[in-house]
């Protein structure tokens, strides 16, 4: 009797044995061929025998399960994550093909990631490399593309939380970088180091050489700040600040974001300091004088946004956004006039009043004017400067040019559809 429960006990467990390894040779079958729905109904009833599976069966379920999840890189995100966590179960057997799972989602992850940066969507982007980055720790380049992409869509508040990572773990992404000059087209080419000397045997490539790629650390750092200011948290800006120019002591962009930090905490001395510092380390440089004068401007010094705006012009005469942003500054002391004649009454002494603002007004028309027209002469597509110069010739009268700039702008507006 006892030898019947015994030989009948191992028929039955011999019997399970069989359905597991059917299971799962139809779950491998089917991945094989691609059918991945397929494999995973498979693994679902194997799923249900898995504590009677031995070490061997339990680590071929897991890596099966994670390669029909991951479905040869046509799975989401989360399904991605469920194969990962799948893949992490196995033990033993099936650890060398885990490995290579693995390293084709990783590289599955990146593909899709620089496919979704190249269509711009850069959110899904940042999430692609990250994910890579948390697969594959040692490639910390792909955690640098997923701050930055991050940062391109505004994700201020994740793309903190990478940059402070990358900077806690030190990253500065120096690498050696391999060029030459393409004979052909008379431009420096960077290339892999095998490739570059292959053209170079071949002669269409010339002047190879190598060299140390600059840290993305000042970088990392700066952004860090930036983000620390958009959010406006002075307090922890300033320290960062603080870091970013221990890295980079003379980026003129850190010093004005510092100035403007100390302006807006009512710092005014410290505000002019790192404007004199500023001017004093690149008195001739068009771009620092424009910037000095958008901060000046913001922060309510209109007299010394003009004198900024106007030396970026002596130092560029082409420089457009300068003229524009002096025709603002002029048009901008419009809202008081405007104001006070709208607060008139009807009195004699109101109604003369109001025909001296109005002349005022005219004459802010009449100062704009020159500023809009030369940027109109250096880009004829700006649509902006054109619309406003057809209002103001509108208001002062001036049908012939009015009527002109409008049909260009009407043109503008049809080209831009």
């Amino acid at each position: 009797m006892k030898k019947q429960i015994t030989i009948a006990l191992a028929v039955s467990i011999s019997a399970f044995s069989f359905a597991q390894k059917k299971e799962l040779k139809e779950a491998e079958k089917a991945i094989k061929g691609n059918n991945y729905a397929e494999a995973k109904t498979a693994l679902k009833q194997a799923e249900s025998q898995l504590s009677e599976m031995d070490e061997k069966q339990k680590a071929q379920y897991y890596y099966l399960n994670a390669e029909a999840l991951y479905a040869n890189g046509a799975a989401s995100m989360k399904d991605i994550d469920s194969a990962l966590e799948s893949l992490s179960k196995v033990q033993g057997d099936y650890v060398s093909e885990s490995s290579d799972l693995k390293q084709s989602m990783v590289n599955g992850i990146i593909k899709k990631g620089n496919k979704f940066y190249e269509a711009k969507d850069f959110s899904t982007s940042s999430k692609y490399f990250e994910k890579a980055y948390r697969l594959s720790t040692k490639d910390t380049l792909f955690l640098y593309y997923a701050a930055a992409t991050a940062v391109n869509v505004q994700e201020y508040d994740r793309a903190l939380v990478l940059y402070e990572e990358l900077k806690n773990l030190n990253y500065t992404g120096v690498e050696k970088q391999y060029f030459a000059t393409n004979v052909s087209t008379g431009e420096e080419e960077i290339l892999d180091k095998s490739t570059r000397e292959l053209y170079v045997k071949a002669k269409s490539h010339t002047n190879p050489g190598e060299r140390m790629t600059e840290s993305k650390k000042p970088e990392i750092v700066k952004n860090i700040a930036l983000i620390y200011i958009s959010k406006g948290d002075d307090e922890k800006a300033l320290k960062a600040i603080d870091e970013a120019r221990a890295e980079t002591p003379d980026d003129i962009n850190l010093i004005l974001s510092e100035a403007n930090i100390y302006y807006k905490l009512g710092n005014t001395e410290k505000f002019k300091a790192l404007l004199e510092k500023a001017t004093q380390m690149e008195p001739n440089n068009p771009e620092l004088q424009y910037n000095l004068g958008v901060i000046s401007a913001e922060s309510g010094h209109p007299e010394e946004a003009t004198a900024y705006y106007k030396k970026a012009i002596e130092l560029s005469p082409n420089y457009i956004n300068a003229y524009i942003n002096l025709a603002a500054l002029i048009l901008s002391k419009e809202e008081s006039i405007i104001k006070e004649m709208n607060g008139l009454g009807s009195s004699k002494k109101d109604d003369l009043r109001y025909d001296e603002l109005r002349g005022q007004r005219q004459d802010l028309y009449k100062q704009a004017v020159p500023y809009l027209t030369k940027a109109l002469e250096i880009d004829d597509k700006n649509i902006s400067a054109a619309k406003t110069l057809v209002n103001i010739y509108s208001i002062l009268g001036e049908k012939a040019k009015h009527d002109e700039l409008k049909v260009k702008v009407e043109a503008l507006e049809a080209e831009a559809k």
